[in-house]
Order: structure tokens, then sequence, then C-alpha cells
């Protein structure tokens, strides 16, 4: 079986199921899962979402405008994320209905038909959470520390990172695996069935202070030994 737990980063928020003010996807992270395994197969994009990022939003992510309106659009590489989510057998996300809500906009936007509820089998961890812990916080930091998941990482959100400490929480919450061994050697989007896509060139921008350490760390949660900065 192939499980892609996936997270974004978005501009603002969504209410009830439906994306508020217009706002956009920033960035995208999926890890891999085949057999309940981690392959180290993995998408991440940072986005331009053509439109500014919510004080409140910034503060959660540091993603700046600055930043993203060096990277591709959502268009640019929408044909090589759907390559990626072929033969996907269930998507997982941790409140669902916000990261879906974003993504069927995105494709919305584009005039691609895609609908995730119409093409993969979705499963929301939260609610997974909510039925095992009922009355409990089931934030994903709650989560890690509910399950013993080192999250020390994590000073702001990121895709890829949320991703990654999800896919432990998932498996935790679904079975009490642990040694996952991750091993997220490559910080570009790459396919499960054929070679790498070529990557997008977001290590080339120029970053802030702010910004800098926060994709540190996301450096530092994927490859310690191996982490540069910029």
């Amino acid at each position: 079986m192939r499980q892609v737990i996936f997270d974004t980063e978005t501009t603002g928020r969504s209410e009830k199921g439906a994306v508020c003010q217009d706002h956009r996807v920033i960035e995208i992270g999926c890890i891999e899962l085949e057999n309940r395994r981690p392959t180290g197969r993995h998408f991440h994009v940072y986005l331009n979402p053509e439109r500014p990022v919510d004080e409140e939003a910034f503060k959660v992510h540091g993603l700046s405008d600055t930043f993203l309106a060096k990277q591709p659009t959502f268009a640019q590489i929408a044909d090589d994320f759907l390559v990626y989510l072929q033969s996907v057998d269930e998507l997982i996300a941790h409140n669902l209905p916000f990261d879906q809500a974003f993504l069927n906009q995105e494709f919305k936007l584009i005039g691609n038909p895609t609908k995730l509820e119409k093409q993969f089998t979705l499963t929301d961890t939260l609610t997974l959470a909510r039925q095992q812990f009922p009355g409990q916080r089931n934030s994903l930091d709650a989560l890690c520390k509910r399950f013993d998941i080192d999250n020390s990482k994590r000073e702001l959100h990121g895709a890829l990172l949320d991703a990654q400490l999800l896919a432990e929480v998932y498996l935790k919450l679904t079975g009490g695996q642990t040694d996952l061994s991750f091993n997220l050697q490559h910080t570009h989007h790459s396919n499960a069935h054929t070679a790498p896509l070529k990557p997008h060139n977001w290590r080339s921008a120029t970053l802030n202070a702010q910004e800098q350490q926060a994709h540190q760390t996301l450096l530092d949660s994927i490859n310690p030994n191996k982490a540069n900065s910029l």
C-alpha cells in the first residue's frame, strides 16, 4: 500500500472547509510510506501565491512575500505534483479539510478538474486522534508529546517537517510502529516511480534573518549532519 502524508502552509486561513479571502498555498510537503515504511521519496516545494501573506500566517511559518515572490507558481508545479501522487492508495493530513480546501482551490484556479476527495482515499489524523483521545488536546505538537516524538526542531511550522512528524504520529495512532528510519536526503520533489524530477531552485533566494533561521530549522530536521546554512 502506498500512502502519502502531506501538509501545506498558506497565506491565511480557511473556515468551515472553505478558503477565506482568496488565500493561497505557499508550501507543500509530502512524505511517502510504502507498506507503512518511509521510502525517502518525498515532494517539497515553496510557491509564489501571487498575493500578500497575512501577518498572522507569517508569524506561524515565517515565509515572507519577498522570498515567495521568487518561487514557482502552483501552475508551474501542478503536473509534477500529480505525477508524484499517481498510484497513491491514501492521502493523510492533520485537520484534513484545511489542506483539502486549499489544494482543491489551487487546482480549480488553473482550470484543472482534480478534487482530492474524488481521486483519493482521504484520512484525517485529527479525527483519528479525537476518537482515541476524546476531550484531550490533539494538535500535532500535543500528539508528538503524547507519543514521545521529538519535535524540538519545530520552532516554526514547515510543510515538510510537519509531514515527517505527522507520519510518525500516524503510525503510532494506527499501530504503534516505531523505528521509522526516515531518510530525506534530498530537499527537492521527486517521483515515486521514476527518476527524480528537476528540483526547483529555492535555495538561491535571498532570505532575511528570520527566514534563514526557519530554513535552517527545516534543513537540520531533514539531515542534521549535512545541513548547510544559506
